[in-house]
């Protein structure tokens, strides 16, 4: 936590100077704009969360004008761009220890400036502390309908454990005293170290076998005969009886983290099989997404219930009790109209120290860590034709788990970050001070993913995906809403110009020599990613290298995946009703490779839904862009007019600003139009959208899910080479 105080000698709460030297923006931040307050008073540490109104920079696409003009210049730009300012909402969240509550309510106080803030909402036992008349209360959000029944558990000073039936319908259940505060008492008594974090750190470094007794110990080689393993623990501390020897603080604290893990993951245990529940979810900031205790807690769960219960933990897990006193004053906001997104530039890794103090000021501040949450003015739900949602995964490899793959992503990334800064200042040519503010963006963004070389757990479940995310967001922080509108104007420009004689010479083919030509020309356009660091080498150095040279480019069939004779054979069948298109990249992917392949299937008599991003991310084409850029092809060409004058062809957002997809996480329209078109193809075009995600999604429908691989090591590591070529037709199991 940012440090509230301490400036003084005294170690009272008394004598805490009633000022943070730290900058409010680093913790606070956007405190001037804040809304509304929740606080969860636990034992031992506070969690704050506010609501709040952020100004920020989107990027803008409008048609020109042409009205008085008889003919738009040849080479003129098929759109204009815009910079505007855009205000959204935005949650807080902020954890600190009890000691700076005062100095930090304090701080919040004199800070606010334009509030509706009249009472902060409060739960958790020290609420009753600060607020006598609070009203503590918990409600519970579901990812799926099929969450329910579940145990919760939250470990916070003490444990309390909460059965949930439905998200109205819970009890307490049971408890213990013997929670986290247990564990940082006994261990500052232990090893002299009063902070929390600092104790999880010891005990990442120690062995906790020099201070347990093990069965080993008991039993020496006969608890082989007993069906024992030697490496469980008889008696936590049980060593320190007998040794005649010093005890490390790091094995003491390792030891103390065991026992309380192990105490409470039993208990877990027994309260499940009590209520015949199968799932327990952990939360409470004892966690912290701590591995070790994660790994205590959930080898005691399995090893007590013989593997029939399941330990699962939560991201940000210590606010949950923040969030629902947030939620009981925001229920007037109809909170039910809008789903949240995690802006990974403003959160913290988990475990992390203050970037901005000094030895000294680290010493007294400890740790903190945030939790940022945007506003999206549209909800999200699942895609209708997942197979099964509550299992849908969308990333392909967890970095988290694949060293090997994590090592090579994060250093791809950080090789390519020189190039994402030049991009950026390249994009504001007129901004005095890009520069300066594509530097902090570099920092912001390297230092993350040093922390991430560290703590792969940091941010949750770490893939490219949210390397990519975590990138986008960054870039936005900084005011860099969309570093490639000018390539992407420039491109659709070129390619607009280039649709009318690639049409023709499709038209000019026979049946079943055309569906190969479109498939290429679909993989073609996917060629032009500028997010690929061997194609943007290529496009920066080579200015003629257009659709043909793409071509060229890509592998002979048989292909490394190679669907396309079921696919052919397919198209010789009855035509689809409704295709769903999910489109990568502008230029010359969007026109010339996946307008032709639309065009194609209303020939056929398919209804298409074209979904493009709600926002930009590298150089994908956005909704605005695509709104234009189908009209103006309309203008060239009698079907695609046709098509979307009877509405045949429809363009739609995703609810996404990702390179990649989350099937999970849609545009509720979008949702509801694949539901009323009864949609029975789903195309996923793109590295991004169809490998790094969805490649194993399973869906109830017909799916074609292409790409051309553009990482050489990806290639490799699939069996392939460079511009080695996924066409993946799937048709579900009767």
């Amino acid at each position: 936590m940012a440090e509230c105080g301490a400036s003084g000698s005294g170690s009272s709460g008394d004598s805490l100077d009633k000022s943070i030297t730290l900058p409010p923006d680093e913790i606070f931040r956007n405190l001037e704009n804040a809304k509304r307050f929740a606080i969860d008073i636990g034992g031992s540490l506070t969690k704050l969360a506010y609501y709040s109104t952020v100004q920020h920079k989107v990027a803008k696409v409008r048609s020109f004008d042409h009205s008085g003009k008889d003919t738009e210049r040849e080479h003129e730009p098929p759109y204009e761009i815009s910079v505007q300012e855009e205000i959204t909402a935005r949650l807080h969240f902020i954890k600190f220890e009890n000691t700076y509550i005062e100095a930090c309510l304090d701080f919040i106080k004199d800070h606010l400036v334009n509030t509706e803030t009249k009472v902060i909402q409060a739960t958790g036992g020290g609420a009753f502390v600060y607020q006598k008349d609070s009203d503590p209360e918990f409600r519970f959000q579901t990812n799926h309908p099929h969450i329910f029944p579940y145990l919760l558990v939250n470990i916070g000073s003490g444990v309390s454990i909460v059965k949930v039936e439905t998200e109205d319908r819970f009890e307490w259940v049971g408890g213990s005293s013997i929670g986290g505060g247990t564990f940082w008492g006994l261990g500052a008594l232990l090893t002299k170290t009063k902070k929390f974090d600092e104790l999880l750190h010891l005990a990442s470094r120690g062995q906790h076998s020099n201070v347990d007794m093990l069965v080993r110990d008991v039993y020496g080689g006969a608890h082989q005969t007993l069906g024992l393993s030697g490496n469980l623990i008889a008696s936590s501390f049980g060593k320190s009886a007998t040794a005649d020897q010093e005890f490390s603080k790091e094995d003491m604290a390792k030891s103390l983290l065991h026992m309380i893990s192990n105490d409470i993951g039993q208990l877990a245990c027994l309260h499940a099989r009590l209520h015949s529940l199968d799932r327990v979810y952990f939360g409470g900031f004892f966690i912290r997404g701590h591995p070790v205790t994660m790994r205590t807690i959930t080898y005691s769960i399995n090893f007590f219930s013989k593997g029939e219960v399941q330990a699962l933990f939560l991201r940000h897990e210590g606010y949950l009790g923040a969030i629902g006193a947030f939620l009981k004053g925001a229920e007037q906001d109809n909170p039910n109209q809008y789903s949240w997104g995690e802006n990974y530039a403003g959160s913290s890794g988990l475990m992390s120290a203050s970037p901005e103090l000094g030895p000294a000021q680290r010493a007294r501040s400890g740790t903190f860590d945030l939790l940022e949450m945007d506003r999206l003015e549209r909800p999200l739900v699942d895609l209708p034709l997942l197979l099964d949602p509550p299992s849908y995964v969308p990333d392909t490899v967890d970095l988290t788990d694949d060293a090997l793959a994590r090592k090579y992503w994060l250093t791809c990334f950080e090789e390519a970050l020189d190039g994402v800064v030049k991009r950026a200042v390249a994009s504001q040519p007129d901004s005095v001070d890009a520069a300066e503010r594509a530097e902090k963006f570099r920092q912001k963004y390297w230092n993350k993913l040093q922390t991430l070389r560290q703590q792969p757990f940091a941010y949750g479940t770490l893939t490219v995906r949210s390397l990519l995310d975590t990138r986008e967001h960054c870039l936005n922080e900084f005011n860099f809403p969309d570093p490639y509108s000018k390539v992407k104007q420039r491109e659709n420009g070129v390619a607009l110009r280039c649709f009318p004689g690639v049409v023709r010479s499709l038209d000019a083919l026979g049946w079943e020599e055309r569906q190969l030509a479109l498939v290429k020309g679909l993989l073609a356009g996917n060629v032009f990613d500028w997010g690929a660091k061997a194609v943007s080498a290529v496009l920066e150095s080579d200015p003629y290298f257009g659709f043909e040279e793409a071509k060229r480019k890509l592998q002979e069939r048989p292909w490394l995946v190679d669907s396309y004779s079921e696919w052919l054979q397919r198209l010789k069948g009855p035509p689809h009703k409704c295709a769903l298109i999910f489109a990568d990249n502008s230029g010359i992917d969007i026109i010339l490779g996946v307008f032709p392949f639309v065009r194609e299937l209303l020939l056929r008599g398919t209804e298409v839904i074209l979904a493009c991003n709600s926002g930009p991310a590298l150089n994908d084409v956005t909704h605005s862009e695509s709104l234009i850029v189908a009209e103006r092809i309309a203008g060239m060409d009698p079907v695609v007019h046709s098509a979307l004058q009877e509405e045949r062809l429809l363009l739609v957002q995703t609810g996404s600003s990702s390179p990649c997809l989350d099937l999970s996480r849609l545009d509720k329209g979008l949702a509801a139009l694949v539901r009323e078109r009864g949609a029975d193809l789903v195309v996923i075009e793109g590295m991004g959208r169809a490998v790094h995600t969805n490649y194993h999604a399973a869906l109830r429908c017909e799916s074609l899910k292409l790409a051309v691989i553009k990482n050489a090591w990806l290639a490799e590591r699939l069996g392939g080479r460079l511009f080695s070529v996924i066409f993946k037709y799937e048709v579900p199991a009767e």
